[in-house]
């Protein structure tokens, strides 16, 4: 039998970013034994442990404040949408943004601001008219790289869009 330690250890590593359902379903553990074990592995640098509100993310120690920045933005339909469109075709208007998400203005409205002000993307003004344009486009480019398909997989739950935006 693998060990606990290890297999939570692993289960990160390969899913930077993971919150603590999808470690509960991915492990097999009850909620009490996890977040026991979590505690330890945290508590012995093992793991980075990011905590929002209402979320809480699970990161292998290596990554930094910006990959983990990226990371959340590339685990949530939406704005990993986002920033897929621009990186297929960096520079769209706000309404080819939303026509490539398909979303509702008002919900790409609300994670196009998040990833303005997480400094992921940016705003540049050509012929009087507002185009979006990826920033940190190495850093997400190697994200993308070194962790897809898990990245990229869509959400357990299709209403994380919506309690996030809440």
């Amino acid at each position: 039998m693998i060990d606990r330690n290890l297999k939570l250890q692993e289960i990160i590593d390969k899913n930077p970013g993971i919150q603590f359902r999808e470690i509960m379903r991915s492990s097999g553990l009850k909620n009490g034994v996890l977040s026991h074990y979590l505690e330890k592995l945290e508590k012995n640098g093992i793991i980075k442990v990011s905590r929002g509100p209402r979320q809480t993310r699970f990161y292998p120690p290596h990554i930094t404040e910006a990959q983990s920045i990226v990371i959340k933005a590339l685990r949530k339909e939406t704005p990993r949408d986002l920033l897929l469109a621009l990186v297929k075709e960096d520079g769209l208007e706000f309404r080819e943004l939303v026509s490539e998400v398909g979303k509702s203005p008002s919900t790409v409205s609300i994670y196009l601001a998040q990833l303005l002000k997480d400094e992921l993307v940016e705003i540049k003004i050509e012929n009087l008219k507002k185009r979006y344009y990826i920033k940190a486009r190495n850093l997400i480019d190697k994200l993308i790289e070194d962790y897809k398909p898990g990245l990229l997989e869509k959400p357990v739950s299709g209403f994380e869009d919506f309690f996030n935006s809440l």
